[in-house]
């Protein structure tokens, strides 16, 4: 029997009750696989530095250290609880960006998946969204501009001023390309580059190393594109992209562009891979508005499930199966209160809900 450690971080807001969801997913997958899923809780964002004073605590570096793939919840705060902790212990810059550097998890995967049958929750007219939109967006996590040095301060002229440096070397590029390639020899063999090259050295110096590695897959078709045109083709054309790759704050700013195009960050899940360590995670926020009552969609933390069990496990089949569980929920007419407003044509169901059903249609896979 194969034993997995998973550290579960379950985050802030609506992290919580959508792990639960998520747990739900791995007991089944667990139950009818040689496999054994050891599940170690750690506290992580908000939550943790209000318990501990720190968002990334010591015991949850352990746990992450020794565990084969992280299940991560949303973290975040909402303005007033952000308030009352120091700028650099908030959630995201004290403990996500620290937990990126760490792990080396410099390759981001999200998916943008919109099956024709889904094609109610986005705000794309039919005739632009066709048959479906399925694209995965590669975004470089670890370096650019914000992990550059930052300094503020007060200059000559008693201006207050800031200063963010934006920096790669070759290496960092051509191993995040890399993986572009790869997805796209995986799928249509076509690779578009999103870059700023009419304004950005580091493009200049990205599309360089683009080239080089282009030379190693003579079978990929590179289409090269502005940051700009490519956010404006996201909208008027999002079926020509298979495979996208850029830079982090690129990345950052169009993948959640993908979830508008869906019709919520709450259908994006995501995967951020290293050489040695992986962990998974909705794209979207912890939502504090809504937490605690039940009406949050796990699809995305399930989702995460499902790219843990494929990059993490090898376990592509049930990767597919969970996907198809998820979908059919959908395709059944159900939707929870976060997705869909009130009078539209779906039975509304609580998170749980849409947990149970993923559940139950999974043992039928």
């Amino acid at each position: 029997m194969k034993n997995y450690k998973i550290a579960i971080l379950d985050g802030d807001g609506i992290g919580p009750e959508i792990m639960i969801e998520a747990i739900k997913v791995l007991k089944v997958i667990e139950q009818r696989n040689d496999i054994k899923f050891e599940l170690q809780h750690a506290s992580f964002g908000g939550c943790a530095y209000f318990e501990s004073g720190h968002p990334f605590p010591e015991e949850t570096k352990k746990v992450c250290d020794e565990a084969d793939a992280i299940l991560k919840g949303p973290i975040g705060l909402n303005h007033e609880e952000s308030e009352k902790i120091p700028v650099d212990l908030r959630p995201e810059r004290g403990a996500l960006l620290p937990l990126r550097k760490r792990l080396n998890t410099y390759a981001n995967f999200r998916p943008v998946s919109l099956p024709k049958g889904l094609a109610h929750f986005s705000p794309l007219k039919a005739e632009i969204i066709g048959d479906g939109i399925d694209m995965i967006m590669i975004r470089e996590l670890v370096g650019g501009l914000y992990f550059g040095k930052k300094e503020v301060g007060v200059n000559d002229d008693g201006l207050r001023y800031v200063k963010e440096t934006l920096e790669y070397d070759e290496s960092q590029i051509e191993r995040i390309v890399r993986v572009g390639f790869d997805q796209s020899m995986r799928r249509k063999k076509i690779l578009h580059n999103i870059h700023k090259s009419n304004v950005l050295k580091s493009s200049v110096l990205w599309n360089e190393v683009l080239g080089e590695v282009a030379e190693d897959y003579p079978d990929v078709e590179v289409k090269h594109m502005l940051v700009d045109a490519a956010a404006t083709a996201l909208c008027l054309n999002p079926t020509q992209f298979d495979v996208m790759v850029m830079e982090n704050m690129f990345g950052d700013i169009l993948s959640d562009q993908g979830g508008g195009i869906l019709g919520s960050l709450g259908l994006m899940p995501s995967a951020c891979i290293g050489d040695a360590s992986a962990y998974y995670e909705p794209s979207h926020g912890s939502a504090p508005d809504i937490a605690g009552q039940n009406i949050a969609n796990p699809y995305s933390m399930i989702g995460s499930v499902a790219m843990m069990l494929e990059l993490s496990f090898d376990m592509l089949d049930e990767s597919k199966n969970v996907w198809n569980a998820m979908q059919s929920v959908f395709a059944d007419g159900y939707s929870t209160p976060d997705l869909s407003k009130p009078g539209a044509d779906v039975l509304m169901i609580k998170t749980d809900e849409f947990g149970d059903r993923v559940v139950e249609a999974l043992k039928t896979k």
